[in-house]
């Protein structure tokens, strides 16, 4: 995912620390983990090998229009295409960890007694599940990991649960395309927690930082993307997740309505205008200059919202860890001044990151920001 060299929509080019780790299936070593991230029109791919990341060991594919909506594969023939594709020209390892994040996939904490055996505690957790989950578990993949023990109302020390749910209708396809593209799926993380592992660190409290209150804050970590995925953490750990209704893709779709651009021109077009540089000193047509800054300042009331939401429902759940600090990722966060514009909606510290193993020669910072995700899902718990 280049910056195009000209803001002329006929010739620009098209784009070609660690979380806990809870997978849906239970993962297992891997020589080079390779992570993959589907969004819904592109496909970033990952390996970290001997902990390192190079250019020639990541690619970012173009998805057909339909095959993946709201995060589900809708298409399995043509993800696989797009996957197999992916790979070969990249030549990289067949063993894959994979991400899953829509609507359909539920996240809880939950709070129990202090549980020491593994089997009773995975009972307990199923059984409160029951009540937290809006989903039959019969027909859901379910898992966990424990956050850290607190303590309750009452005074006594409990587990804290963090608990993923996906639907298994919602699962298959992702892994029934990847299999078909000659992968091997050894496990599948929310996306959330791969954005975490990518970028724990990056908000304004590390865990040796204490706040004078006695706690250490929490980071509103955001994947903007074509969906636009929200997790807030303390520390490593991840203590809400969400898929927002409302993103840059919605933005970007906007503006092809607007203009006639393409998918990828108005991603192009968005990045390339961004909020920072006044309209008058950019080049290129100033219809469309113009066009794509309204469809751009329009859209980040929305997002703020969505963001604001997000902050709102967390806050108001028992026991919430306050929250400092918002993080970007994701192409979305490569937009020129749209983290100092949403920062300013949302009267907090707003930044955009990359990994540091993203940072160095061979990464432009679109890529960078597009590969995030996939680099945290390859790291090795």
């Amino acid at each position: 995912m280049i910056k195009p060299n000209t803001p002329d929509a006929e010739n620009m080019a098209v784009p070609s620390l660690r979380a806990p780790r809870l997978t849906l299936t239970r993962s297992r070593k891997t020589t080079i983990p390779v992570g993959v991230d589907l969004d819904d029109r592109s496909i970033a791919a990952t390996a970290v090998v001997a902990g390192r990341v190079i250019a020639a060991n990541t690619g970012v594919g173009a998805l057909a229009p339909g095959a993946v909506n709201e995060g589900e594969v809708t298409d399995v023939h043509a993800v696989a295409a797009a996957l197999r594709q992916l790979f070969s020209a990249h030549d990289l390892p067949k063993q894959v960890r994979l991400a899953i994040a829509n609507q359909r996939v539920a996240f809880r904490t939950i709070r129990l007694p202090v549980i020491e055996n593994p089997e009773h505690l995975r009972a307990a957790v199923r059984f409160q599940a029951q009540a937290e989950i809006p989903m039959p578990l019969e027909s859901a993949v379910l898992d966990h990991q424990v956050i850290g023990v607190v303590n309750g109302e009452d005074g006594n020390r409990q587990l804290e649960v963090a608990v993923v749910a996906a639907r298994k209708e919602s699962v298959a396809p992702l892994l029934d395309a990847a299999r078909r593209a000659g992968l091997e799926p050894v496990g599948i993380d929310l996306a959330s927690f791969g954005m975490i592992r990518a970028l724990a660190g990056s908000g304004s409290r590390h865990s040796t930082e204490v706040a004078a209150e006695g706690y250490v804050e929490a980071t509103l970590f955001c994947n903007l993307g074509d969906r636009t995925n929200l997790a807030i953490a303390r520390d490593r750990a991840c203590l809400f997740s969400r898929v927002a209704q409302f993103g840059v893709g919605d933005i970007a779709r906007e503006l092809t309505i607007e203009t006639g651009l393409s998918d990828e021109h108005a991603q192009q077009w968005l990045i390339y205008t961004g909020l920072a540089t006044p309209v008058d000193q950019l080049e290129g047509d100033p219809g469309t200059v113009g066009k794509v800054r309204d469809v751009l300042s329009g859209g980040v009331g929305r997002l703020a919202d969505e963001l604001r939401l997000s902050l709102d429902f967390y806050g108001g759940q028992d026991g919430a860890t306050p929250v400092g600090d918002v993080v970007l990722c994701g192409w979305g966060s490569a937009i020129p001044g749209l983290p100092e514009a949403l920062e300013e909606e949302l009267g907090r510290r707003v930044t955009a990151a990359v990994p540091p193993a993203l940072a160095g020669p061979g990464f432009d910072p679109v890529s960078a920001a597009r590969l995030t995700l996939s680099y945290g899902l390859a790291l090795e718990q």
